[in-house]
């Protein structure tokens, strides 16, 4: 059965890049990569848990085409973007001889890409990469838009770049190999796009995602490819967050606090505690009167109906209390002086940014959440 094959371009003048996105891809990897190439040779970073599974299938793949790949394989796990890695990684790149007009290649979930996008961007003050994702989440959201980091005792993603490929593989084949938690996380990032900025979307999720998650190749492509677009609009609109693009941080505020007050272990997972964030910007939305009080339940009841962490009380463990919380909401990057940006909504699909949100009704929602 032939598959179909979505193209979504990101318009940004000379730094444009596509996004292909397909089932099987890896297969013809030299394809993509070929036409990029100054001579035929990538440097790849993965991690533990992808190359097993899949270094093989890229390696044929770019041999198919007279490519040459070394690799570097790195521990898997939110913990890996770190000083520590990022330091390894360059040092590797630099051992590979990597040239300006060389290319690495990014290959696994949303944690490799973010490190190794660093890693490009700083090495040689800057070469090119291509980011092949392995998870749904990196597929639909961290792969696309340049945005490369590694995390600080301080926060996720404050120590960073803004780094575009130069071609992102989404190949969906290998979402087949993801753990159900995994892909549901990943999930997290998809159903965002449609309560931020497309009803129509939402409205689609609800009827095709227990497909998706049953795996329904055309159907992932489909979704991957609406979320892909989606993020590709605004990027073109706002590179560099300095408006629209802070719209993909609904439920980031809120899921961000959550990731660090349970140590960025696998308690919580960043798509997880998106989905999460996400019933709480609703919720507080509504208790603000901006949109109705069905839609918090309409989010919650979805993301039940996937299966996925909801509530505060799906979060194994102990969570600090409603002031800590706030605490860690104020370390987050949308922080502009000193005032805390919210993404807020006035119903599914219409999300905005505010600062005019009144701390003590977050408070009420998440003093009631942990109740």
């Amino acid at each position: 059965m032939t598959h179909p094959h979505e193209t979504v371009r990101v318009a940004l003048g000379d730094r444009s890049y596509r996004i292909e996105i397909g089932h099987g891809l890896l297969i013809n990897a030299s394809d993509w990569v070929s036409p990029l190439l100054s001579r035929p040779r990538v440097a790849v970073v993965t991690d533990d848990t992808v190359g097993p599974l899949h270094l093989d299938a890229l390696r044929d793949g770019l041999a198919a085409g007279g490519i040459e790949m070394a690799h570097l394989t790195l521990p898997s796990g939110e913990a890996t973007k770190c000083w520590r890695y990022l330091t390894e990684t360059v040092e590797w790149l630099l051992e590979q001889k990597v040239e300006r007009g060389d290319m690495v290649v990014a290959f696994g979930g949303g944690v490799i890409g973010d490190l190794v996008g660093f890693a490009a961007a700083i090495l040689r003050r800057g070469v090119r990469f291509v980011q092949i994702p392995t998870s749904l989440l990196a597929q639909v959201d961290s792969s696309v838009g340049g945005k490369t980091a590694i995390n600080s005792p301080h926060g996720k993603n404050l120590i960073g770049a803004f780094h575009q490929p130069s071609l992102v593989l989404a190949d969906v084949a290998v979402l087949g190999t993801l753990t159900e938690r995994d892909f549901l996380a990943g999930y997290g990032e998809v159903v965002k796009y449609g309560l931020l900025g497309d009803a129509a979307f939402f409205d689609w999720l609800e009827i095709n995602a227990p497909d998706l998650a049953a795996g329904d190749i055309t159907k992932r492509i489909e979704a991957v490819r609406w979320s892909c677009q989606m993020k590709a609009d605004i990027v073109e609109r706002d590179e560099t967050e300095q408006g629209d693009r802070a719209l993909l941080n609904l439920g980031h505020t809120f899921g961000h606090a959550l990731e660090a007050a349970t140590g960025y272990s696998d308690r919580l997972l960043h798509g997880e505690g998106v989905a999460i964030g996400c019933a709480l910007a609703f919720e507080v939305s509504s208790r603000l009167g901006l949109c109705s009080q069905e839609d918090p339940s309409r989010v919650r009841a979805h993301l039940k109906a996937m299966g996925m962490k909801t509530d505060l009380h799906d979060i194994a463990g102990d969570l600090p209390d409603a002031d800590a919380l706030m605490a860690l909401m104020g370390q987050d990057k949308k922080v502009t002086q000193g005032t805390l940006n919210y993404i807020m909504t006035r119903g599914i699909g219409e999300a905005y940014v505010t600062s005019n949100v009144d701390p003590k009704v977050v408070k009420s929602v998440l003093v009631d959440a942990l109740a």
